[in-house]
């Protein structure tokens, strides 16, 4: 492992790709933010050694190297995910990368849908906490002490002092942005009423199927994290309706700008 991870460095460090201050992640529908990136030097992950391939077809599957608002970004556009196949470790890999080149605040983004009955679709939620309820760990088997304890501490995945930062932020822009509890499931399928009932008796206020696996493997690797959710769709089990991923995307691709704004600004004031 610890060799794919330096043949993939190495890769990346002859394409010019140095000391990236801040790492993203974009979700489902949410590209907008590459229009304010200053980009430097983009690859398709189908060229980077050991990088697994996007097959959503709304994720794009680039890595886009440069700057945005004065600070070195490293952007993920285009994620992975565990209902398409791959090992939790090659979910993760990234995060793994982005920390082996020098990342230390990683931005997360999502599509979820809305648990929560009073927030509408189109809302933003910065993530406080999350559940994790997806059937496998990006930790589980020989732990790699070069980037953290085998035992990590998760009481406050998601940095206190960016969270606040985050909020501060979206007030000084007069975005509103809700906080609460994600919750990540398996997937590729949406919920049933009875498991939202049980999302709802958790105590999660939106789900997904993304990001908690990244938080993790962030955090083992000592890298601060921050995290929005774009609320695509509302679930409520009691008046419940079919929805797309067309639907998801459309609605996801309405709320981009407002979110594109939103961490542009608050990359800036890193």
């Amino acid at each position: 492992m610890y060799e794919a991870f330096q043949e993939t460095v190495e890769f990346l460090r002859k394409k010019d790709v140095e000391n990236p201050e801040i790492g993203i992640v974009l979700g489902t529908g949410l590209h907008q933010l590459t229009d304010k990136i200053k980009v430097d030097v983009a690859i398709d992950y189908s060229e980077i050694p050991h990088f697994p391939v996007s097959t959503v077809e709304s994720h794009k599957g680039k890595l886009l190297y440069g700057t945005l608002n004065e600070k070195r970004i490293l952007a993920m556009q285009g994620r992975f995910h565990f209902y398409e196949g791959y090992t939790m470790q090659q979910v993760v890999y990234p995060i793994r990368i982005m920390s082996l080149l020098g990342v230390k605040t990683l931005i997360l983004s999502n599509a979820a849908g809305s648990v929560h009955k009073g927030w509408n679709k189109g809302s933003l939620m910065l993530i406080d906490d999350h559940i994790h309820l997806q059937n496998m760990h990006p930790l589980i088997g020989k732990n790699l002490d070069n980037f953290g304890t085998r035992f990590p501490d998760m009481g406050a995945p998601y940095d206190k002092a960016l969270i606040q930062k985050m909020q501060e932020t979206a007030k000084d822009l007069g975005i509103e942005l809700n906080k609460g509890v994600y919750a990540a499931v398996q997937g590729p399928m949406l919920e049933t009423r009875a498991e939202y009932r049980y999302l709802q008796i958790l105590g999660a206020d939106a789900v997904g199927m993304s990001t908690v696996p990244e938080v993790i493997t962030a955090n083992h690797s000592g890298m601060k994290c921050v995290a929005i959710s774009v609320l695509t769709d509302e679930c409520d089990p009691d008046n419940l309706h079919p929805v797309s991923l067309a639907e998801i995307i459309e609605v996801a691709s309405q709320t981009d700008a407002t979110l594109t704004r939103l961490i542009f600004e608050f990359a800036g004031r890193l």
